[in-house]
């Protein structure tokens, strides 16, 4: 999409098109300056020549005053589409400045699964009143949907799709396509299904079109589905649409009726957000953070730092264990950090690499001795070659081999322990209800740092007193 000529850089030779990769901050800047300065004019031109994604990376920039601006420049015939790019926090407010009319007319012009993402991110009072005043055909389907588990394919699927049954011609099949009102703005294969609407086949649409007239649709359909059952995860979704580079995949309720269908560009949004939702829970936020109050985020964030503040305290108890050596030999306090942050860099290093494996499926119990193994070679290699450096460190400073001969053990133990929990912590936790990407990072902090303590100090205290 061009935006502004005025203030979008113009793409130079190999260069990415302006608007191709987002909202140019340029234009962001200047739409702010719009509104400060009181010109709506030249803001409503600015807003109006960006895509609606543009739109919505705007929206979600500006802050509450400028945001309802934009919003009252966009009106009264607010582009659906901008709405389901929106984050949570930032639809919710947008949707009580729309009001509930508007916002129903709204999502009534959208596609059925975009509707349905946005009806189930309202509170149940504005759920209730936006269902009340869409279309009765789509609060239905809307209905059907929310009775479906959150994240799973039954409220990911589009209901809009083009099924033919098995004895139509190709030419049938085209007329039908030509004549038909009630098609999907954008679609790319055809289901084939047999007299109890149970999909026996798919043709892609280009198949369609280099096809004679005569020739049946079960002879061009290819006969192996990859359905998708309509409780199946998104994320197992989106693993089958990986595996099978799918474009396209048939969803079927428990008799094996067809009743929906999941494209790639939904898949692409689950991907993304799967990987956003991971990332966010190993670090204790959430995606709305930047956009809550200073009060809310706060609130959120001080579970998980007194989740932290436990370990710390675990580890400090380990440290205090060893008092009476620290107090004989005071160059352990300046040397114990050491191990401790080592084992916590290597232990994060597989952890990370484990986390990923296990949602892509390439750590499973079939390899997990395996892949423990290697962590543990990988982390006694690791530990043998720092354990040599910051040896001949401690013994340097402290004057003292025997200070530098406990440090080297120390390091060697801790980077075995830590290559290893990093990678048994999110396995183990796999094989249970909790999320590995939640919990493993404050299990492994505080498996390596009492660790580290523990081996350092207890070293010292049995060789050098």
């Amino acid at each position: 999409m061009i935006q502004s000529q005025d203030v979008a850089a113009q793409a130079g030779d190999g260069a990415v098109p302006a608007g191709l990769v987002g909202l140019d901050p340029a234009v962001a800047r200047a739409v702010i300056d719009a509104l400060e300065t009181g010109r709506e004019e030249r803001a409503s031109a600015l807003v109006g020549a960006l895509h609606f994604a543009e739109v919505a990376d705007l929206l979600e920039q500006l802050n509450p005053d400028h945001r309802a601006q934009v919003v009252d420049i966009l009106m009264p015939a607010f582009p659906p589409q901008i709405l389901p790019e929106l984050v949570d926090a930032v639809f919710a407010d947008i949707a009580a400045r729309l009001g509930t009319r508007r916002l129903a007319s709204a999502i009534a012009g959208l596609e059925s699964d975009d509707a349905l993402l946005l009806i189930s991110a309202l509170d149940e009072v504005q759920q209730r009143q936006v269902m009340e005043a869409i279309p009765d055909a789509l609060r239905n389907a809307l209905e059907q949907g929310l009775a479906y588990p959150e994240d799973s394919a039954g409220r990911l699927m589009q209901r809009d799709l083009v099924a033919v049954p098995t004895f139509w011609t190709v030419g049938e099949t085209i007329d039908y396509l030509r004549e038909a009102d009630s098609l999907p703005d954008d679609f790319y294969d055809i289901f084939v299904v047999d007299p109890g609407h149970r999909p026996v086949g798919v043709v892609a649409l280009s198949h369609v079109l280099r096809t004679r007239r005569p020739v049946p649709m079960r002879e061009l359909s290819r006969r192996e589905v990859a359905t998708v059952p309509v409780g199946m995860d998104q994320e197992e979704v989106a693993y089958a649409f990986a595996q099978k580079d799918l474009v396209s995949a048939p969803v079927v309720d428990d008799v094996g009726r067809l009743i929906g269908v999941i494209t790639v560009d939904d898949i692409v949004d689950v991907i993304h957000q799967e990987a956003e939702e991971d990332l966010m829970r190993l670090g204790g936020v959430s995606e709305t953070d930047i956009y809550e109050a200073v009060i809310d985020t706060g609130k959120a964030r001080f579970s998980w730092l007194f989740v932290n503040l436990v370990t710390a305290i675990l580890a400090s108890v380990v440290i205090g264990l060893f008092e009476a050596t620290i107090a004989q030999i005071v160059i352990l306090a300046v040397l114990m950090p050491i191990a401790a942050s080592m084992g916590g860099n290597a232990g994060t290093q597989s952890l990370t690499v484990a986390v990923r494996a296990i949602a892509m499926r390439d750590l499973t119990s079939a390899n997990a001795w395996r892949v423990l193994s290697k962590e543990g070679l990988v982390g006694l290699l690791n530990g043998v070659l720092f354990a040599l450096i910051v040896g001949i460190v401690a013994w340097v400073w402290s004057g003292d081999l025997s200070i530098g001969l406990v440090m080297a053990a120390a390091m060697a133990i801790t980077m075995v322990i830590a290559g290893l929990a990093g990678t048994a912590i999110p396995f183990c936790l796999s094989r249970t209800a909790i999320d590995p990407a939640i919990a493993s990072g404050v299990l492994l902090t505080t498996i390596t740092d009492a660790i580290a303590f523990f081996a350092f100090l207890g070293l010292a205290a049995w060789w050098l007193l």
